[in-house]
């Protein structure tokens, strides 16, 4: 599985025709390292509700934000970060360029199917 991730960027961006860029990104987003994003961020990036528990006797929910909306540049910065409940997957720029396509296009048809 490891070696499919350290070619497929080779054969998208060279003159292979293997696999798409949607195909490699929707690939990257459902599986960067072992759990995917839409785990958390749902299908779209839309953001979602993992838990709810009780601390001192409140109720309380944990969420993942929501991460289609965010510029290029606020995505960027914050997906190699440790951020609470966020998994570190040490992705490369052009994992992350993938990522970020990914959930453009998969808004960008949602957006134009509701037209």
């Amino acid at each position: 599985m490891r070696l499919l991730f350290v070619f497929l960027p080779v054969l998208i961006f060279g003159q292979s025709s293997f696999i798409t860029q949607m195909e490699y990104a929707s690939l990257l987003y459902k599986n960067p390292r072992g759990i995917g994003c839409h785990k958390c961020h749902g299908l779209k990036g839309e953001g979602k509700l993992i838990a709810t528990y009780k601390d001192k006797g409140v109720l309380k929910e944990f969420r993942a934000p929501a991460i289609n909306k965010l510029s290029y540049s606020e995505f960027a910065s914050n997906i190699n970060k440790s951020l609470p409940g966020m998994p570190k997957y040490y992705l490369t720029e052009g994992e992350i360029k993938a990522l970020f396509f990914y959930l453009q296009q998969v808004n960008l048809e949602d957006e134009n199917a509701t037209k």
